[in-house]
């Protein structure tokens, strides 16, 4: 029997920082309909949810023709977790349809910017690895943690490294990466396991990672965000036609 894949989108209606962020416009539509759209561009998912407590949001979601489910409180706080946020989705979606997805993407409602390929890829790589989750990741350039200085001393005002090294070229800096919150990807028995001592207890025990470049994951926190973001598809040359919606793909 083939497996299934399910996108569940997480997009809560409050935010500490920027005010209804998932629904800030960018290029003429709401931020979180450039989650969808992308989700919905996947070659590799099934069917896609959108879980919030926002009924805006949800609204953008049933214009676009996916599943949506609105999410209790509890499951929308500043203090709920992501993976409760997912899970919600993931469940509500079993429940309609009467069994579980075998891998479930984890996709934030305000990354507005994504590489077309990156849920496929994300897939892909958790079914031929069998591991239990995989992530994307960035490489880190100047802001690699061997560069980075620590105030200390009686005036809080003596620089010290970090992490004590004689680096001084960025060629010689080891490989580090950096979560980029372009998709996170995991088995559905991954998902549903929850251990209060250990909040990453829903990754599972094989993490993976794969790689994007700077930039090509931009997700939106600040205003700074919006503009950058905007940038980068005005250079690409793109618009969000009026009106589009794309039709949801639903499994049988």
């Amino acid at each position: 029997m083939a497996k299934t894949a399910l996108g569940v989108i997480i997009a809560r209606g409050g935010s500490k920082g920027l005010v209804n962020k998932n629904l800030q416009p960018l290029m003429g539509k709401p931020l979180v309909a450039w989650t969808i759209e992308h989700a919905l561009a996947s070659q590799r998912l099934d069917d896609v949810a959108l879980s919030s407590d926002s009924e805006a949001i949800l609204d953008v979601g049933r214009r676009y023709g996916i599943r949506v489910y609105p999410r209790p409180a509890q499951w929308a706080s500043d203090t709920a977790t992501v993976d409760a946020a997912a899970r919600h989705g993931a469940s509500a979606w079993a429940q309609e349809h009467g069994r579980q997805a075998d891998y479930v993407a984890i996709l934030y409602g305000n990354v507005a910017i994504r590489p077309p390929d990156l849920i496929d890829r994300a897939i892909a790589h958790l079914q031929e690895t069998g591991a239990d989750s995989v992530q994307s990741v960035y490489p880190v350039g100047k802001m690699h943690p061997l560069w980075m200085r620590k105030l200390e001393g009686s005036g809080g005002d003596q620089l010290v490294p970090y992490q004590p090294n004689q680096i001084y070229r960025r060629q010689d800096l080891p490989p580090v990466y950096m979560l980029d919150a372009g998709v996170l990807a995991v088995t559905w028995p991954s998902l549903f396991t929850v251990d209060p001592a250990q909040p990453h207890a829903f990754l599972g025990q094989d993490r993976r990672g794969i790689v994007t470049e700077p930039g090509q994951v931009v997700d939106i926190d600040e205003d700074v965000d919006l503009l950058m973001a905007e940038a980068i598809l005005r250079k690409r040359g793109l618009t969000a036609p009026a009106g589009q919606a794309a039709r949801s793909r639903v499994v049988a």
